[in-house]
């Protein structure tokens, strides 16, 4: 089977790899984002697929706009591809580049359709505290995310689970799910999605990151993992990244023996109510208590709660 591959990320490498590793696909070209400057030195860089095109010397296609580029759309119609295999590319495709390829678009997803439709479905899927998430292969179509789904494969969501952690699975899930779906393509019948059941996930903005310490825990440590490592707030008049924490409840606790015992006073949001000796400050929020497990001060490393606690010699009664 002859496969054109769309992406860009990380994310999207175990699929592109699975691809090469199997004697049943040929990939005959990738299409993926331009080169971005990254880094202190600001300098050009591959995206993560086309380093991997590159090592196996794949052509390589970066127009800023595949829709207008009449020479890249040219060649991908010379092809005469099967299939065309699309993982966080990160760019809408035409109607025109769809209806190339004999057997269609096929996209790996990371949820269970139609829930978080969008661009970013792993970090939303955390930050509402789903239970459970997935990768889904579909048929795609010119809407959002809104075509016939071909295969689903759903994993459970740990407490801890981060969006970084979960990208990690479900991209290899989804490399799995590919393959699947490619081979089993004339026995699948696809099944279009209930628009009334679809929720979304959109691009993450800045304010999505700022931390309001009037929300409860549960909802903080959610944003926290969901939008993970970035979520920020104000420390003694500077910027703090909170990059993991332990809600001090119910399920959160499990695996805690020695927190599960602590009695803590209450305090106004975003108040030090108490210091945890080898584990850190704990903040009063709008309902509930969160210990900060780990952050970073503006322009330092991350470190430890108790690492900051201590060297920042905090205080009761502070606020963030």
């Amino acid at each position: 089977m002859k496969i054109v591959f769309f992406g860009t990320p990380q994310f999207a490498v175990p699929t592109l790899e699975a691809l090469l590793k199997s004697n049943s696909f040929e990939v005959a070209a990738v299409v993926t984002q331009p080169d971005k400057r990254r880094g202190r030195g600001n300098e050009l860089s591959p995206s993560p697929i086309k380093a991997i095109a590159l090592s196996h010397e794949i052509p390589v296609l970066q127009p800023k706009s595949i829709k207008k580029d009449v020479e890249g759309l040219e060649y991908l119609r010379s092809l005469n591809a099967d299939a065309f295999v699309v993982v966080a590319y990160g760019q809408i495709l035409s109607q025109e580049i769809l209806d190339m390829p004999r057997l269609g678009c096929v996209n790996v997803h990371g949820s269970i359709l139609p829930k978080y439709r969008g661009a970013a479905p792993i970090q939303w899927c955390l930050y509402h505290g789903e239970a459970e998430t997935g990768i889904t292969t579909m048929l795609m179509d010119a809407g959002m995310d809104t075509g016939a789904m071909l295969l689903i494969a759903k994993i459970a969501i740990a407490p801890f689970d981060n969006a970084h952690d979960l990208a990690v699975r479900l991209s290899t899930i989804g490399a799995d799910l590919l393959v699947e779906t490619l081979l089993k393509f004339p026995e699948i019948t696809p099944i279009p999605q209930d628009n009334e059941q679809a929720t979304y996930a959109p691009l993450i903005k800045k304010p999505d990151y700022e931390l309001d310490w009037s929300r409860s825990a549960i909802e903080l440590h959610n944003q926290i993992r969901g939008f993970y490592p970035n979520c920020n707030t104000q420390f003694r008049g500077t910027g703090l990244k909170v990059m993991q924490t332990i809600p001090l409840e119910g399920e959160f606790l499990n695996e805690f023996e020695e927190l599960r015992a602590l009695k803590l006073p209450t305090g106004t949001p975003g108040e030090v109510v108490e210091i945890v000796k080898n584990w850190g400050a704990v903040i009063q929020t709008g309902s509930g208590a969160l210990l900060l497990k780990e952050v970073q001060l503006a322009g330092k490393r991350a470190q430890s709660g108790w690492d900051f606690a201590n060297g920042m010699r905090i205080t009761i009664g502070e606020k963030l």
